[in-house]
């Protein structure tokens, strides 16, 4: 249990917003039947309150503003009778007081035809990730390149147990840790999280050297990084990884691979790509 935000901002916009959300709803809308000459537009407050399991004081504090007790259990209630968007459960949340839970994302959810088309027209290596680090896309050249095969299923089972992915990074033991640490970071977030817990232990059980490294509870957290891969057809590839969140899915990370400027490795991608558009080569500076 947490208070509401008594900052008079806070307290004036969470008023106008759930005013705002009751008004465009009409009893209909919500299953309730409708009795008698109505002078409020939309929902009542008592309405709200039967909706959402609450008593119709609390909620009228809830509307004005006051400092009360909340919790996350309610405001959920709450946008479940207000029938919230995600983005909108969101905001309540802020405007009350408290931390939003993560947008809902499941391991199912399908990779949208401009995510796809932004991957495969990405000349060098690119990635689709999600929170639990499951790969949900790869490009031609993330196969070629960084050596993702078709059962990999997870950047961090394939960090550890692909033997392909491993020959070719030059850096793979001196980096494991900081994989390790940035992926303990990422579960930190959702320490009630059973998915994160299922790929920990599945991954211990096959991999010693991720099971020794979990076990020194390392954290750091993720950041740009220069991934040299050494290519049995064209020598040393040295790029720039940049990972970026997908608006629209916070929780869907995209790692694009561009050629580190001054290593000859635009030149040495595109002749192991071969015909097509080629890979420009930003100098240095």
């Amino acid at each position: 249990m947490v208070l509401v935000s008594t900052r008079s901002g806070d307290r004036e916009q969470l008023r106008d917003f759930l005013r705002s959300r009751r008004a465009r709803l009409t009893p209909a809308d919500v299953g309730m039947p409708t009795a008698g000459k109505r002078r409020t537009p939309g929902l009542r407050r008592e309405e709200v309150a039967v909706l959402a399991g609450v008593g119709v004081s609390w909620y009228t504090w809830l509307e004005q503003g006051r400092d009360i007790n909340v919790s996350a259990e309610v405001l959920d209630a709450i946008s479940s009778a207000l029938r919230l968007s995600e983005s909108e459960r969101a905001h309540l949340y802020l405007l009350a007081g408290l931390n939003p839970p993560p947008a809902g994302c499941t391991r199912g959810d399908a990779v949208t035809p401009e995510l796809r088309h932004l991957l495969d027209s990405w000349r060098p290596p690119a990635l689709l990730r999600d929170r639990y680090w499951n790969l949900l896309a790869v490009n031609d050249a993330a196969r070629t390149v960084l050596g993702y095969g078709d059962t990999d299923h997870n950047c961090l089972f394939t960090f550890f147990t692909n033997t392909r992915y491993r020959s070719v990074h030059v850096h793979w033991a001196s980096v494991a840790p900081a994989v390790v640490a940035a992926f303990r970071a990422d579960a930190a977030h959702f320490p009630d999280d059973a998915e994160f817990h299922r790929v920990v232990a599945e991954l211990s059980a096959v991999s010693p050297e991720f099971a020794e490294l979990w076990e020194r509870h390392d954290v750091a957290a993720p950041v740009q990084a220069v991934k040299a891969v050494r290519h049995p057809d064209v020598g040393e590839l040295i790029f720039d990884m940049t990972p970026l969140v997908v608006a629209d899915r916070p929780d869907w990370y995209l790692e694009l691979y561009n050629p580190r400027p001054g290593t000859g490795t635009g030149d040495r991608l595109n002749g192991l790509l071969g015909t097509g558009v080629s890979v420009p080569e930003r100098t240095a500076g």
